[in-house]
């Protein structure tokens, strides 16, 4: 489990010289995670969030650390910064928070990464944008490799944040391709961890919720639908390992777990884990729900030497760990 308290450089950098990132969406569950790891690689880390999603308190232990700096900024509206990197991680990453202002979301997605690569541009800094499994839709492919187009339903109600990511990717290409500007595009899929939001509304952390509170799990659908679960810590590597891959190497590059997973056995395995007495009702599926999510990392194996180590009962264990901290806190104050 990532240590959270009091972050200190790491004996051996990976960077010849310290460099200064910023990281947007930087205290978000896993743009957190990624300031603290950078920070503690002996960056000088700027973090940038309008706390939409993102929370202070994820990034409370970093606030008086010399190397890291914090700012309030939407990217929706341009910034002037000079820095070494860019990780754009800012937009809203779950359903129930990218739904509540879907045409916010796109504007994220599309204005955001408008304004991130003309700073990239200006700078002449790289920047890795944080894309999506989602951007294969509901897949005809199984498992999903990089060069599959995706089968994406564009005027659903997904499709703020499916099709954002997109045109974010779209975007990033053609700012390479006529700018020069360097790029790092990384898909990543489910992600889990501890500084998740309580009511985040993806799958992990709605079963722990619910199962230590005692309630029913709710499975949409009849659970046979399949994911593949990555652990923060394995993910906040891949995403350093693909920042400092050589300059021709762009992506886009899978970053998730392969493992696959029926939601009917991860609600099993978290009541089993958590010792739970809830029971598992189900409600009608989502519009446009994926039936099958599974990364093929084969590129990322072969150009990173990347693969996720952190097993799913270890990662859940860290995360059930977590979230048995925060309602214990509720409940004391």
């Amino acid at each position: 489990m990532t240590d959270n308290k009091n972050p200190q450089p790491s004996r051996s950098s990976p960077y010849e010289e310290p460099l200064r990132i910023l990281v947007t969406g930087g205290a978000g569950f896993l743009g957190s995670h990624l300031c603290r790891r950078l920070v503690m690689d002996g960056n000088e880390v700027i973090c940038l969030d309008n706390f939409f999603t993102g929370h202070r308190r994820n990034i409370q232990d970093l606030l008086d650390h010399h190397d890291f700096e914090l700012i309030r900024h939407d990217i929706v509206n341009p910034i002037f910064l000079e820095v070494d990197r860019i990780y754009n991680l800012a937009c809203p990453a779950s359903p129930i928070h990218y739904q509540y202002n879907p045409v916010k979301t796109i504007k994220t997605s599309v204005m955001g990464t408008i304004n991130m690569l003309g700073l990239a541009k200006r700078v002449r800094a790289r920047v890795l944008q944080a894309s999506t499994s989602e951007v294969y839709g509901n897949p005809q492919v199984h498992p999903q490799p990089e060069p599959y187009w995706g089968h994406v339903n564009p005027i659903g109600l997904r499709s703020c944040y499916d099709e954002g990511k997109r045109c974010a990717e779209t975007l990033c290409f053609d700012y390479h391709r006529q700018n020069k500007v360097e790029i790092k595009v990384a898909r990543i899929f489910n992600t889990y961890g501890p500084n998740m939001d309580i009511d985040d509304g993806r799958v992990i952390s709605n079963f722990i919720i619910q199962a230590l509170r005692n309630i029913p799990l709710t499975i949409f659908g009849d659970g046979s639908q399949t994911r593949s679960f990555c652990y923060v810590d394995d993910m906040v590597q891949g995403l350093i390992a693909l920042m400092n891959t050589p300059e021709d190497f762009t992506g886009p590059v899978n970053l998730g777990n392969p493992k696959e997973i029926t939601i009917m056995e991860l609600a099993e395995k978290i009541l089993r884990l958590t010792g739970s007495s809830s029971t598992i009702d189900h409600l009608p599926p989502p519009a446009d729900d994926p039936i099958q999510r599974q990364p093929d990392i084969a590129l990322a194996k072969d150009k990173l030497d990347w693969q996720p180590t952190v097993s799913l009962d270890k990662g859940l264990g860290h995360t059930i760990s977590f979230f048995e901290s925060i309602l214990s806190r509720e409940s004391a104050s």
